[in-house]
C-alpha cells in the first residue's frame, strides 16, 4: 500500500481529495439520486463523468495548464450534451452536481479540508431541496392534445379547468411548448397538485 501511495505522491495525485470526491459522488449519485429516481443509466453516466473529470483536471493542474483548459473542458461537455438525448431538469442538475464535485475536489487538491466542507454543503443542499417531503404534493406531466382547440388556447382559465377535469388533478399552471398546425396537435407541460 505504501508503494502505491509513494507512486501517487510522485505523480502529485491528490489521494485525499480523490477519496473525498468518491465519497461525495457516491452519496450524491447512489445515496440521493438513485434512491429517489431509480435511474441506473444516469447514475453510471454521472459517476463516470465525475471520475473522468477529476482525473483530467488533476492531470491539467499537475501539468500547470491554466484555467482556460478547464473552461475548454466545460465547452466540450456542453457540446456533448447538446448532441445526446435530452435530459430532464433533475437529471441535468444531478449530472452537473457530480461534475461540480469533481471540479471542487480536483481544484482544491492540496486543501482537502476545503474540498470536504464545500462538498458537504453541496450534498446537504441537494438533500434538503430535493427531499421527497418538500413539494411532495406538486408534480408535472407532459400532455399532448390531438387537435388544436383555439378557444382553450386563448382562455387560460378554461384550459386549466379542462386539464384539471381530464387529468383528475388540481392544475396550478401549464406551459404550451409546441403548436403543430400540420399534425393538428398541441404539446403542454402541466404543473399540478395531487388531490
Amino acid at each position: 500500500m505504501s508503494v502505491v501511495m509513494d507512486f501517487l505522491g510522485a505523480l502529485r495525485f491528490p489521494a485525499g481529495t480523490f477519496l473525498i470526491n468518491l465519497a461525495a459522488m457516491s452519496a450524491l449519485n447512489f445515496g440521493l439520486y438513485y434512491r429517489r429516481y431509480h435511474d441506473k443509466e444516469l447514475v453510471i453516466t454521472s459517476s463516470l463523468f465525475n471520475v473522468f473529470i477529476f482525473c483530467v483536471l488533476t492531470t491539467l493542474s499537475a501539468a500547470n495548464v491554466g484555467m482556460a483548459a478547464g473552461f475548454g473542458l466545460f465547452a466540450f461537455l456542453a457540446m456533448f450534451t447538446m448532441r445526446s438525448e435530452p435530459l430532464s431538469k433533475a437529471e441535468m442538475t444531478y449530472l452537473f452536481g457530480s461534475v461540480a464535485i469533481a471540479v471542487i475536489c480536483a481544484v482544491n487538491g492540496k486543501e482537502p479540508l476545503l474540498a470536504l466542507i464545500i462538498t458537504a454543503v453541496l450534498l446537504v443542499a441537494v438533500y434538503v431541496v430535493d427531499h421527497p417531503l418538500i413539494l411532495s404534493q406538486s408534480s408535472s406531466a407532459k400532455v399532448m392534445f390531438d387537435r388544436i382547440d383555439l378557444e382553450l388556447l386563448s382562455n387560460p382559465a378554461a384550459m386549466r379547468a379542462s386539464l384539471s377535469e381530464r387529468l383528475s388533478v388540481n392544475v396550478l399552471n401549464y406551459q404550451v411548448t409546441q403548436v403543430d398546425y400540420i399534425n393538428d396537435m398541441v404539446k403542454l407541460n402541466v404543473y399540478f397538485r395531487k388531490h
